[in-house]
């Protein structure tokens, strides 16, 4: 990590509390983070613990209650195309075809600076990093749920975004489909040095990605709990993983953290 700006997204003091018709419910508290630039970082836990609020609020779709967040030493007001975000949910538009999907959000960020072929150009390549040139004019209904979500990081991408910001991608997906997603994703991120913060219920999924796992204790009020570096060189293979003592060494401490010293009726995917 030493070639790495060790401090490009800054998590201070944030604190996060919603208003109900109980009264105020206290989601985050006292949650201090780093992420350093073209870093991969896991957030896990159990529901309710507050990952995806955190990950709204380093996207600017919140604003903490207390505290401040700052990506590249600027403080996160609101959202922005330098943040990507990539829901489960991959929210496309259905009357759309796959490229008009991303060709969307590459209108709105550069044509100011590019003319149309441009446009195209930049649409076309980013579909063909993701492996969807052949289905470029399909319409969502037409493509499977994997492919969706291959199209919802293809516009993340386009944008070519500081931070890519994903919120469980793959969680409503088969595992075989699940796994094939992940190693493309491994690939991606090895050749755009992205900067990544992804929420993740997947305990093997964590450890494939990630450089950092950031393990969140239950809520309410919940914060980190623990963070473990990944010392697994890059690039990864899952099939080599699978044997390395070092590898199963990290799932069984996340493991430890999630089921004895967060022990939770829920199950996780372990």
């Amino acid at each position: 990590m030493s070639s790495l700006t060790s401090k490009y997204i800054e998590i201070q003091n944030v604190e996060q509390t919603f208003k109900t018709k109980k009264g105020p419910f206290c989601a985050l508290k006292n949650v201090n983070l780093t992420v350093a630039k073209g870093e991969f970082v896991a957030l896990i836990g159990h529901s309710g613990c507050g990952k995806s609020t955190l990950l709204n609020l380093i996207a600017g779709l919140t604003r903490p209650t207390e505290g401040s967040l700052i990506c590249a030493n600027r403080e996160i007001a609101g959202p922005g195309p330098e943040r990507s975000v990539v829901f489960q949910n991959h929210s496309l538009l259905p009357w759309l075809t796959c490229f008009e999907n991303v060709y969307l959000a590459v209108e709105r960020v550069f044509s100011s600076s590019e003319n149309k072929a441009q446009l195209k150009a930049r649409t076309d390549a980013v579909l063909a990093m993701v492996g969807l040139t052949a289905a470029a004019q399909k319409r969502p209904g037409e493509i499977s749920g994997g492919m969706k979500q291959r199209v919802g990081i293809a516009r993340a991408l386009s944008m070519e975004p500081k931070v890519l910001l994903l919120d469980e991608p793959f969680g409503a997906l088969d595992a075989l489909t699940r796994a094939k997603l992940q190693d493309e994703l491994l690939a991606i991120v090895d050749k755009t040095h992205s900067t990544v913060v992804m929420v993740t219920h997947d305990v093997d999924e964590a450890v494939l990605l990630s450089d950092r796992i950031v393990m969140m204790t239950n809520g309410p009020q919940a914060t980190i709990g623990e963070v473990l570096d990944i010392q697994l060189a890059r690039p990864r293979n899952r099939v080599a993983l699978a044997e390395s003592t070092q590898y199963l060494a990290y799932r069984k401490a996340v493991i430890d953290f999630l089921y004895t010293r967060q022990a939770h009726v829920e199950k996780l995917t372990a």
